[in-house]
């Protein structure tokens, strides 16, 4: 790649089109913005710029380029997902990542079994194996 490039902040999200979450907990948080781009939306996201929560995904309005960050995702229990033909979804492909790329030491996925069905070891474990 050539000096000067940035890299797009969009490449950390999994892009959904025509969804957005509905919170169904309370305790759920957004916070939403007028942004010009979903590039802006992802940057703040990443950096969780101006939130009071951790971002886990951001939706994106189309018509009113409104920024909805979001302290949830579509694995969340207290949420539903509903169709809507202005939004856009975008989830932070760490928490809906189902696989471990290198050691797992940033993993922030749902899965806790192994290939075999068998629950994997907690992080904070060194029984049965030392990490």
């Amino acid at each position: 790649e050539g000096k000067g490039k940035k890299r797009n902040p969009l490449h950390d999200f999994k892009k959904t089109g025509e969804l957005m979450l509905i919170k169904v907990n309370r305790t759920l948080e957004v916070k939403t913005k007028l942004l010009n781009t979903t590039e802006q939306c992802a940057k703040r996201c990443s950096r969780n710029k101006g939130l009071s929560f951790s971002c886990k995904a951001f939706a994106y309005d189309r018509v009113t380029k409104r920024c909805h960050w979001l302290s949830f995702n579509s694995l969340t229990n207290g949420v539903r997902k509903k169709q809507d033909h202005a939004f856009d979804l975008y989830e932070k492909k760490d928490y809906v990542r189902n696989c471990i790329i290198g050691k797992g030491a940033d993993y922030k996925g749902t899965i806790s079994v192994t290939k075999s069905g068998i629950q994997c070891q907690a992080w904070n474990s060194m029984i049965p194996h030392e990490h």
